[in-house]
């Protein structure tokens, strides 16, 4: 690729899988991919047990909130990955759509939370060996 491959997540709250998608790209990436979340429909808050899951492996998530969805956000990405939620996403020539289906961590304690933070972490990883083939 000639450009920085540029990956949205996308559920419906924007609190947990989206968030945590995005603090192991960034965590994982660096600067190479640029990396952005979004929601449907936001919540308010970030899920309490989703950025406790985070910080066990030292990742900080806190400095996010949850963010609108909105078409520019879709229409700048090379990726967009919704997170099993069912979210409809405006459709643009030219961008890769992706639906990951994974658990929904709204309401759960974080030994319930891990699993779907370890889920994540290995399809960012394979994310990132593909868009990013020079780095494995």
């Amino acid at each position: 690729m000639t450009t920085k491959p540029s990956v949205l997540f996308v559920c419906v709250h924007n609190a947990g899988r989206s968030q945590m998608a995005q603090g192991f790209l960034t965590h994982l990436a660096g600067e190479d991919i640029e990396v952005r979340s979004a929601g449907s429909a936001p919540g308010n808050a970030l899920n309490p047990a989703a950025v406790e899951a985070m910080a066990e492996l030292g990742i900080d998530i806190t400095a996010q909130s949850p963010k609108i969805l909105t078409t520019d956000a879709v229409e700048t990405s090379s990726v967009v990955i919704t997170m099993g939620c069912g979210d409809a996403c405006p459709y643009f020539p030219g961008v890769d759509y992706r639906d990951w289906k994974l658990e929904d961590p709204a309401g759960k304690g974080v030994e319930s939370v891990r699993p779907i933070r370890d889920e994540i972490r290995k399809r960012i990883e394979e994310l990132i060996a593909e868009l990013l083939p020079a780095r494995t």
